[in-house]
């Protein structure tokens, strides 16, 4: 019996691990969120740096957890929901925190001064973005607070379309105020990379529904 007991447990499903890795990575997503806000809110360059290192350390914590995560599915027989939904999850949520580090190393990189009104609109939109991410990651775990998922999944659907809005009046406003080529090549390039955060965050969105749809 003992030994029936142990090769059971092989094929027990190690739910805890997956959700506590995603809730991780979904906690480091919603601080890197908040940290882009302060990188656009914060005039003075060296300052910003130092913001934007704790993002870059924020990211490479992902990374790491990203892989646990690979490393388990490999691992485990038995999973909490589908195995192709469990890589896809990790990955846009990879996506997010890669994209963010992108959007807040580029201003500095181009030494643009982000107090701009399409940089600031598109920071709190990613915020309220990643936010919205956590709860519904965190809700995953058993599933009870159906409408609380459902709530933030529609609040994420609204931010990437109000994104696109942003972006489009960006770019339209980028071409009729600046002079200086150079600066609308930088920053048309750090709107597009914010832009892409907010997409990030929608294919988490959807990778969620499936996810309720089919266990829910």
């Amino acid at each position: 019996m003992a030994g029936l007991n142990s090769f059971l447990k092989i094929f027990m499903p190690k739910n805890k691990i997956f959700f506590e890795l995603f809730e991780q990575v979904a906690d480091n997503v919603s601080k890197m969120g908040t940290q882009l806000k302060g990188v656009v809110a914060e005039p003075d360059f060296d300052k910003r740096a130092a913001l934007i290192t704790i993002i870059e350390d924020f990211e490479h914590a992902n990374d790491e957890l990203t892989h646990n995560l690979f490393t388990e599915l490999g691992r485990n027989f038995i999973t909490p929901f589908d195995r192709e939904d469990i890589h896809y999850l990790a990955t846009s949520l990879d996506d997010i925190a890669d994209y963010i580090y992108a959007s807040a190393k580029k201003i500095n990189f181009y030494r643009v001064n982000p107090n701009d009104m399409g940089m600031q609109k598109f920071a709190e939109l990613i915020e309220q973005g990643c936010q919205q991410i956590k709860i519904a990651v965190t809700e995953l775990r058993d599933m009870k607070n159906m409408r609380k998922i459902t709530e933030a999944l529609v609040k994420i659907n609204s931010l990437e379309n109000q994104a696109d809005d942003v972006f489009d009046m960006s770019i339209e406003r980028l071409f009729a105020t600046e002079p200086d080529a150079k600066e609308v090549i930088k920053k048309r390039e750090i709107y597009q990379v914010m832009e892409i955060v907010t997409d990030k965050c929608e294919d988490a969105s959807n990778v969620i529904e499936s996810i309720i749809i089919k266990y829910a």
